[in-house]
């Protein structure tokens, strides 16, 4: 099954592509609009360009568990795209992946600038690899 990831942001929203043959994930660039009308139409372009099977999209826990308000705004935004794509919608706990994303640029010669360009694609990359890495133990 081919997967697109989606790690949301309020002005960038990244994205990653994987399977669950191979379980290689890849960035995939970042969606960049304040506008909820736009994102859809250019979160839909990168639905039609990488044609995955499902979407995983990061719920933002608290760092104890429990939901707050972004992860209710996730899991608004993960109806409305179920209901937008007709895909089926994965939630997948994002804790530290933001984190993790700057752990692998800290080392790069990337100008901050640069990092952060990269870093919400790379957090969707680490929900994705998350994912896949629970789904295998099911």
């Amino acid at each position: 099954m081919r997967y697109l990831s989606i790690d949301l942001g309020t002005k960038r929203t990244g994205l990653a592509v994987g399977d669950d043959i191979t379980r290689i994930v890849t960035p995939a660039g970042t969606i960049e609009t304040l506008n909820p009308d736009q994102w859809i139409h250019l979160l839909k372009q990168a639905i039609s360009e990488h044609q995955p099977d499902a979407l995983v999209v990061g719920l933002p826990l608290n760092m104890d568990g429990t939901e707050g308000q972004p992860a209710k705004d996730a899991r608004e935004r993960s109806r409305q795209l179920h209901d937008q794509t007709g895909l089926i919608v994965h939630l997948m706990d994002e804790r530290l992946t933001s984190e993790s994303a700057n752990q692998m640029m800290s080392r790069s010669g990337l100008t901050h600038r640069a990092k952060k360009a990269r870093r919400d694609s790379l957090a969707a990359s680490a929900i994705l690899s998350r994912f896949l890495e629970h789904q295998s133990l099911l």
